[in-house]
């Protein structure tokens, strides 16, 4: 089992960045396919990124791509996700999700644990 903390969000102009962590609980973190997604007012969650359980391997929504990184560091049980060239459209409640799955996932049911989110408001 994992428990997972994020952080990092806040308020940011279009055109900013923020850097979000999730903090990984257990000695197992190594184990798990990571994954970031979001959720807006009035919206289905929606797969942000995923990455490998060695880090070797990402995944990204199509509409992320070029903007968010997503990394990990397994010495520290961490994940994070860099995002940048925020539009106000990225504005929503993310989540970090861990996953027992072998390969990776883009979608919710297929992560097992996840954070209580952190919000990221971007303005015009």
């Amino acid at each position: 089992q994992v428990q997972l903390v994020e952080s990092g969000g806040g308020l940011v102009q279009a055109g900013g960045s923020l850097r979000l962590s999730c903090a990984a609980s257990g000695r197992t973190f190594s184990s798990y396919v990571m994954g970031w997604f979001r959720q807006a007012p009035g919206k289905e969650r929606e797969f942000v990124a995923a990455i490998s359980r060695i880090g070797r391997n990402t995944y990204y929504a199509d509409s992320m791509k070029g903007r968010f990184t997503i990394s990990r560091d397994n010495a520290y049980n961490a994940l994070y996700l860099q995002m940048n060239s925020l539009k106000p459209d990225d504005t929503a409640v993310y989540y970090c999700a861990a996953s027992t799955a072998i390969v990776m996932k883009t979608t919710p049911p297929s992560y097992d644990y996840w954070g209580q989110g952190t919000q990221v408001t971007v303005s015009s």
